[in-house]
Order: structure tokens, then sequence, then C-alpha cells
């Protein structure tokens, strides 16, 4: 079997130095979470629900605005927009720091300033999103995303620490402020990248129906709209684990700051484990999404069960480790399947069913913790998300013809017949050769490639769609 190298995009230099930026920012990032989180329960007396709506006012901008913003990001430069939207979020945290350290912090102002975050959002998230595939080459696109989520789960594992001994000893005012500046690393970073080493997507003209236009591609991937059904299901409650973790570690087991940063750290390993093992992965498999949503929702209710804070702790592990294999496996899956020019267009859609879903869930976590205690909230939450995605994955099975004894490990099964009319001799140069790598790309991730949208509409009545690439893979 050969190996693959966990690290092989950061022999691309413009990957390398967004890279070391992104990971100088990421812990300030978290800490500024944890700040937020923990300023919000002090002002409003441990209230689950102000915790929820200030998630929600942070995330509802994507919901009503994510398919604008991703229009917007077709047709701009890539690298200029995210220098803007990391200064302003910057500014905001600073704005904050500042109210939060003379004491004359309200609750509204974090509602205000969650909201201001969530509106800069709408065009960094899927500006992020888009501008990586621009950095690095076709091939090494699953590892970058499996490396930026394992740099952001690095920051998430530091960071909430550092966090909590900060805030017990300073209070949050300065760790908004610290986050700040943290923001000045990755607009430096974005500064010193070669334009001229880029590989730019053409920009989308300034056009009517450009948003409807994005609706219709997807709407007419059936696999795409699949995947995002599993993405809001899952993420309905998984969103909001960290404000299930705090409510824990507040109302339940009754610690303090230190404590939910330690709770927050643990959840982070598991993630960064997961997002590491991710990148050693050459293509995402379909099979990986079902088990990583599965499993996630398996440990939130096991998660809910624990009678101490430690035995609590430990499980978030585990939990990490599940969420972050769904996450950077569908990621991936999103990334290498879409048309360049949509590619916006189709990661603002993703990242609005993935987090556009929190505002809706953030009060109903909230008011189930207020109403029968934060075990509830988990055990809730782990419930409907085994069930939705076992439907899902039931449905999906019975539609493409995969028996249960196909999900099993491939050891000690028959191999699966190679497709016919999927021969192409290598002696045709570098392009059919290339040809040949995203086509297989396409057939491990079990959805269509761009190329195979775009050229071969009427594969599905002939039974070359997505459907036979989607049951082979969930066979492997």
């Amino acid at each position: 079997m050969r190996r693959i190298a966990m690290f092989r995009s950061l022999a691309v230099r413009n990957y390398r130095i967004y890279a070391l930026g992104q990971l100088v920012s990421n812990p300030g990032t978290w800490m500024q979470r944890i700040a937020q989180d923990w300023l919000v329960l002090q002002l409003s007396g441990g209230s689950g629900i102000a915790l929820g709506m200030t998630t929600a006012l942070q995330f509802l901008p994507m919901l009503f605005l994510g398919l604008w913003g991703g229009a917007m990001v077709d047709r701009f430069d890539k690298r200029k927009l995210l220098v803007i939207t990391q200064a302003s979020m910057g500014v905001l945290a600073v704005g904050l720091g500042v109210l939060a350290t003379l004491g004359a912090a309200e609750v509204w102002h974090v509602y205000l300033f969650a909201f201001g975050l969530g509106m800069i959002t709408v065009l960094d998230n899927p500006g992020r999103q888009a501008f990586v595939p621009e950095i690095v080459d076709r091939d090494l696109l699953p590892n970058a995303i499996a490396l930026n989520s394992a740099s952001f789960q690095l920051g998430r594992v530091t960071g909430p620490a550092v966090a909590g001994v900060l805030i017990g000893l300073v209070g949050s005012g300065p760790v908004f402020m610290i986050n700040g500046l943290s923001f000045a690393f990755t607009i430096v970073a974005l500064l010193l990248i070669r334009a001229a080493e880029l590989n730019p997507t053409e920009r989308v003209p300034r056009g009517k129906g450009q948003i409807r236009e994005g609706l219709r591609y997807i709407g007419g991937r059936r696999d795409l709209v699949l995947l995002l059904v599993l993405a809001g299901s899952v993420q309905f409650f998984g969103a909001n684990a960290q404000n299930q973790i705090a409510l824990m570690v507040n109302n339940v087991f009754e610690a303090g700051a230190t404590a939910f940063g330690v709770a927050a750290a643990a959840l982070a390993v598991g993630a960064l484990a997961g997002a590491l093992l991710a990148a050693r992965r050459e293509h995402p498999r379909l099979k990986l999404v079902l088990v990583g949503a599965m499993g996630f929702g398996v440990a939130q209710l096991v998660a809910g069960l624990m009678p101490g804070y430690v035995a609590f702790v430990v499980i978030l592990v585990p939990m990490g480790v599940l969420f972050m294999t769904f996450v950077t496996t569908l990621n991936a899956t999103f990334q290498l399947s879409v048309d360049p020019q949509m590619r916006g267009r189709v990661m603002s859609m993703f990242l609005l069913v993935f987090m556009g879903v929190a505002p809706i869930g953030a009060p109903v976590v909230g008011l189930i913790a207020d109403a029968f205690g934060p075990q509830a909230s988990l055990l809730t939450g782990g419930a409907v998300t085994t069930v939705v995605v076992g439907v899902l994955t039931l449905l999906l099975m019975r539609t493409r013809g995969v028996a249960v004894r196909d999900l099993l490990p491939r050891r000690g099964r028959a191999p699966e017949p190679v497709a016919s009319g999927g021969d192409h001799p290598g002696d045709h140069g570098d392009g059919a050769d290339r040809e040949q790598d995203q086509h297989g790309a396409a057939e491990e991730l079990g959805v269509q490639s761009a190329e195979e949208v775009l050229t071969h509409e009427g594969s599905d009545q002939q039974g070359g769609g997505p459907d036979h690439q989607q049951a082979a893979d969930l066979r492997r």
C-alpha cells in the first residue's frame, strides 16, 4: 500500500505561508470563543437562552445572506477580499475587548458583536473555502483541506486552555484584544503570497440571476443535495456542542473557567487527531462521511450519560475525532466535485447549511438545557443525530442497491469488479493522464466530477450517473 505524506501540501510555498498565518491566528479565535461564551454566562447569570441567542446572532447572517456572499466571492479577488474581512474581524474583537476590560460590557454588547462578526463571515467563510483551491493543485486539495482543519483544531486545543487561565487571571476583555491582534498574522501571510503562483479561478462577471444559477446547479446534483441534508441534520445539534459543554461544566459540574477550557480542549484534541488522520487519506470517501456522522451522534449520547467531570472530558476526545472525520471528508467532497466557477456559490450553500442551522439549533439547545438540564440537551442531540443519519444511510443503501455487508471493512470480501468503459490508455500525454486522475478521484468520492456534470448531463438515464458511483463508494 502506497504511503501518503501527511504534510505534502506544505511543499507549496504559498500554501506554507498561508498555513503559517492560520497556525498563529487560530488559537486567538478559540480564545475569543471561550471568552465570549464565558462573558455571556457571567453577564446573564448562567442563562442557556442567552448563550444560545449569542450563537444564533453570530450565525444568523449566514442563514439569510450566505448565498449572496457566495455570489460575491465568485466575483472578487479572493486574496484581497480576505485581507478586508480579517481586518474587520480584528477591529470588532478589540472593540469588545476594550468594553469588557473597562467593565462596561453588557449582554446586548456581546449580541451586537456576535451579529457583526456573523455579517463579516458571510464573505470571509466562503472566501477562505474557495481560496485554498487557488493555492494548491487539485491532487493536493484534500490534504490542504485536512491540514487547514488540523491547524484550526490545534488552535482549539491550545486556545481554550490559555483562555481559561487568562480569564481567571485578568478577565475576558484582554482575551478579546489578544485575538484582535492575532488577525494581523493572517493579513501579513495573505500579503506575502505570490499572486503570480496562484491558480485563480476566472471571476464571474456581475449579472442578474447568479444566485438562482447556483441553486439550479446544486438542485441538478442529487449527490450534493443528499450531502447537504446530511450536513444540516448533524449540525443542528453538533454546531452547538461548545454551548452544551459550557452548560455542563457551569451548571452540572459547577466548575470554573479553567475546567471549561480543559473540556473544550479535550474535544479539540480529538478533532485535531481526526483532521490529521484525514490528511493521510488521498481521497475522501462517502462511507467515512456516514461513519463519522453516526459515531458523533452516539458519542453525544454517551457524553450525556457521564456521571462526573473527568469521565465527561474523556468521552469528548473520540467525539472530536468522529466529528472531524465527518466534517473534513464532507468538505473535501464538495470542493473536489464542483465546477470551479461555481465553487463560491456551492461552498456558500454548504456553509449556509453547515453553519446556518446553528441559529435554529442554538436556542433549542438552550431551551432544553434550561427546562430539563444540560444532560437532556446532549441526549436529545445525540438521539436525533443518530436516528436521522441512520435513516439517511438506509435510504441511500436502498436506492443504491447496497447491502449491509458492503459497509464492512474490505478485508475478507471479494474485490469489486472494475466498471466497463473506464479504460484510458496512458499514452495520450499529460492531459489525458490528468483527466483520468480526476475521473478516478470522482469515483473515490462517490460523486460526479465537474467535467462529468458539464459534459455528461444525460448519463443518469444510461445508468452511469452518480447513483452508481455512490454505491461503489459505499462498498469501498
